[in-house]
């Protein structure tokens, strides 16, 4: 969690930002600074922001609530490689009989405008892998699904910290609060002229598009992290970026298949093994003090390989045997060479 985000959420009341005490109304003016805080760092105007619980129910705020109201015959279109919450919410979708479209991505999972079919009403297209980091060629995909009349739906979970999500281009746009150092929380956000229909019934909070009680600790700490994104990355960016390579160089140097292609988010370094698996990286790591992934985060727990790989092409071998590493904004040069270290340890399991 980020520093700024610790002192923004020390003295916050608890009351619920719907009742008329003082403490209600210290809560709601609270919310309310958290709404326009947010708004200003994305550049969008307050009305558009939605607080949610995180980035899952963001996602699937807006693919579910934009999908259920499209006209009847017009598809939801996405990419293979996308995150499960983003194709978990297109299943779902095809369950209650909307026609969707899964297209196939490239070599660097990256998806491509062309394949959109002509009779999409809403496509959704990720700002980067969240497993390599290949970025999305959004300005391209948004072009195409307008020209057909459809709306565009931008997960920007993976990636707002490092690089600027074109916003202007899109309908609506999901944010993940632990991934902008909030801790929790997350933030559709929604232009007010999209159908939108709710996932959950009740009161009017959110602009009549999420009932229940408002976490105004979560609306103000994702709000107080996409401010200090929003500020940061550029700095951010620079500084990851070399150290980012030198893990990438030193996955290649043991015989890893670099995964992903630039243009990339610059503090991913991301390869897999065909003679190892992830869990073995992960174990031989996590002993040296090093925190790694294998694959999705959010596919924790999981046997299964990863879905961006095979998407990808690669070997049922190779993508059992992926290892994610990722910089932080915090990581420093020691760390790396820490990082290193460990790496070379395990040389004989690669």
């Amino acid at each position: 969690m980020l520093a700024e985000v610790r002192a923004a959420l020390a003295h916050l009341p608890e009351a619920n930002a719907q009742s008329p005490h003082a403490e209600g109304r210290a809560a709601r003016d609270a919310l309310d600074a958290a709404r326009d805080r947010a708004a200003t760092a994305v550049g969008a105007p307050p009305g558009q922001v939605v607080f949610c619980s995180g980035g899952t129910e963001a996602v699937n705020l807006a693919l579910l609530g934009a999908g259920r109201r499209l006209p009847a015959g017009r598809s939801v279109v996405t990419w293979e490689a996308e995150h499960q919450a983003v194709l978990g919410a297109v299943r779902q979708l095809q369950v209650e009989g909307r026609p969707v479209a899964v297209l196939p991505v490239d070599a660097a999972a990256r998806a491509m405008a062309a394949d959109i079919p002509a009779d999409c009403g809403l496509v959704s297209i990720g700002l980067a892998n969240n497993e390599i980091g290949t970025l999305q060629p959004v300005a391209e995909i948004a072009a195409r699904a307008h020209e057909l009349g459809a709306l565009v739906h931008l997960d920007a979970c993976q990636g707002p910290a490092w690089v600027r999500p074109p916003l202007e281009l899109v309908d609506l746009a999901s944010f993940s609060g632990h991934k902008l150092g909030a801790g929790h929380g997350g933030l559709l956000l929604a232009r007010r002229e999209v159908p939108l229909q709710p996932l959950q019934f009740g009161g009017p909070q959110e602009w009549g598009r999420r009932a229940g009680r408002e976490d105004v600790a979560a609306a103000v700490a994702v709000a107080t992290a996409l401010d200090v994104c929003a500020r940061c990355r550029a700095d951010w960016s620079l500084a990851a970026r070399p150290r980012a390579e030198r893990l990438r160089a030193a996955l290649v140097e043991l015989g890893a298949r670099p995964t992903g292609a630039e243009p990339r988010l610059p503090n991913f370094a991301t390869a897999a093994f065909g003679r190892v698996k992830g869990e073995d990286l992960l174990l031989a790591l996590d002993l040296a003090g090093i925190a790694a992934s294998s694959g999705s985060a959010c596919a924790s727990g999981s046997l299964d390989p990863s879905h961006v790989l095979l998407a990808m092409g690669l070997s049922m071998a190779e993508a059992l045997g992926s290892l994610r590493l990722t910089v932080g904004p915090q990581t420093n040069d020691a760390e790396i060479d820490r990082a290193l270290q460990a790496l070379s340890g395990i040389a004989a399991l690669a």
